[in-house]
């Protein structure tokens, strides 16, 4: 359940300086051809990539299952034993797979995630078939490409290599493909943690989809920023309803269904929760302030204060990513109601979509739509992932940040450097949502870490011609293979 959150704008280098940026990454892909082992990790990861982008997992018709046991079938070829490969699922489209990397047991293991499932996608609406990967104009294209096959391909991809090369970590690696990230019956990191938390326990989660199945901001095609997510908001859906006796179109009334209701969308449209900074949230901006200038730059100053500047909050707000960052969104999504041309309306309906900041309840925030709405005419009540509508909501505070621990930073600030040098690492906050929630809140610290870019006016993610650069993908599955052997050969 992901909606693309922008992320900021940098200041303007030196354009020698990008341009020694972007040579960084695509020079690094470029540069496989050179390195046996990396071209063909590199052709192994196309393969598998290709292979998945081929088997539709959407909700509707698809099956994840498919897919957990085509990659399943690849780690035993390559020598995994059958008990460190394991497909499971409570349903039989929507199995997970399960694969460890014993280590020497020095650490504790290491999850990585990621969703094998993708959104829907109709043939009609794409230039080009969203189930086959197509490669043009310098991208990889169809349904998964971003969000996430590519990052179940590049995780994949690098326990084969390290199982091939005999490798052995100093904790196990376990890789979970998962299903219905995107929603429907049964999600699979969720039943995992819940039902076999012992096959996927560990010190700490790397998860691909942090961002979208990304970590890079990028400006045509030069890197920007990378982000380490940390915590995340939580998504919730809310039915908003007004009924009415209706009647003939010919006699209208004041108390129709459609105005009330309208009258209510304009409220919750107007209306924006509190600013309310967490560790992360200040981290950012406080490093951002670094690099922006001007207005923004102090702006960014300002918010981080003990006490908050209002108006520095106002002016930054007008950047609907920097918004976001601040407070809990809500917004109209969805709109019907009536049931004839020739007939006032029984019925009008929508659903609020909100980003809820942690440390605050689904339920808490159904109660401020209530107060905002201020119409007992208009009923809210709470829409849960697997459609069920409900008068009321979970009352369970979302989890705080997950700490930024030294043994996940240090390594990907040293592979960062060594990939793209003088590329910032910066701690954010997903405004979207993953299933590093289901992680944390099993008490295991979640890190969003993805070594593909992608350019801030260039996301496709759950929209028609998903893509991802041909060069970004390569540069992230060489990025993930180090990042991963750099947090485990201690």
């Amino acid at each position: 359940m992901h909606v693309f959150t922008p992320r900021p704008r940098l200041t303007a280098v030196l354009p020698a300086l990008l341009g020694a940026a972007l040579l960084g990454g695509a020079a690094l892909a470029a540069n496989r051809a050179e390195d046996p082992a990396g071209a063909t990790a590199n052709a192994l990861a196309h393969d598998i990539f290709e292979q998945l982008i081929g088997i539709n997992t959407t909700d509707s018709v698809g099956s994840v299952t498919a897919a957990a046991e085509a990659v399943a079938q690849r780690f035993l070829a390559a020598g995994f034993p059958a008990a460190d490969v394991v497909v499971l699922g409570p349903e039989e489209r929507k199995k997970n797979l399960v694969v460890r990397l014993h280590g020497t047991g020095g650490h504790q293991p290491v999850l990585l995630i990621g969703h094998l499932d993708v959104v829907e996608a109709r043939r009609e609406d794409w230039s080009t078939d969203p189930f086959q990967l197509t490669e043009k104009d310098g991208y990889f294209y169809g349904r998964g490409t971003l969000d996430m096959k590519s990052g179940d391909a590049i995780m994949a991809t690098a326990l084969l290599r390290m199982k091939q090369e005999g490798y052995r970590p100093s904790r196990d690696i376990i890789l979970a493909l998962t299903a219905d990230e995107e929603g429907g019956c049964c999600n699979g990191v969720e039943w995992l943690v819940r039902d076999h938390r012992k096959l996927i326990d560990a010190e700490f989660v790397l998860n691909h989809d942090g961002l979208v199945g990304y970590s890079i901001t990028s400006e045509h095609g030069v890197p920007q920023e990378f982000a380490l997510s940390a915590t995340e908001k939580t998504y919730a859906d809310y039915q908003l309803t007004v009924t009415n006796r209706g009647g003939h179109s010919s006699l209208p009334r004041s108390d129709n269904a459609i105005y009330e209701l309208a009258e209510g969308l304009l409220r919750i449209g107007r209306y924006a929760f509190p600013v309310e900074l967490n560790e992360i949230t200040r981290g950012y901006f406080t490093r951002m302030a670094t690099v922006r200038n001007g207005q923004t730059a102090a702006d960014m100053r300002a918010i981080t204060r003990t006490a908050i500047d209002a108006a520095a909050a106002a002016r930054l707000a007008r950047e609907p990513d920097l918004n976001s960052l601040m407070r809990t969104t809500c917004v109209a999504t969805r709109l019907e109601g009536g049931h004839a041309n020739n007939a006032l309306p029984q019925r009008a309906q929508a659903n609020i979509n909100c980003r809820i900041l942690p440390g605050h309840s689904k339920e808490e925030v159904r109660q401020e739509l209530i107060h905002v709405l201020n119409d007992d005419a208009i009923v809210v009540r709470y829409v849960a992932n697997d459609g069920a509508v409900s008068d009321t909501a979970p009352t369970q505070r979302s989890l705080p940040p997950s700490p930024l621990l030294p043994q996940v930073l240090g390594p990907l600030q040293s592979t960062v450097a060594q990939i793209w040098p003088g590329l910032p690492v910066v701690p954010f906050m997903n405004a979207s949502a993953t299933d590093g929630i289901h992680t944390r809140a099993a008490g295991l610290p979640t890190f969003g870490v993805a070594g593909i870019a992608v350019d801030r006016d260039d996301m496709h993610a759950h929209g028609r011609d998903e893509r991802v650069r041909v060069a970004s993908f390569y540069t992230g599955n060489e990025f993930f293979y180090r990042y991963l052997k750099t947090i485990t050969v201690r």
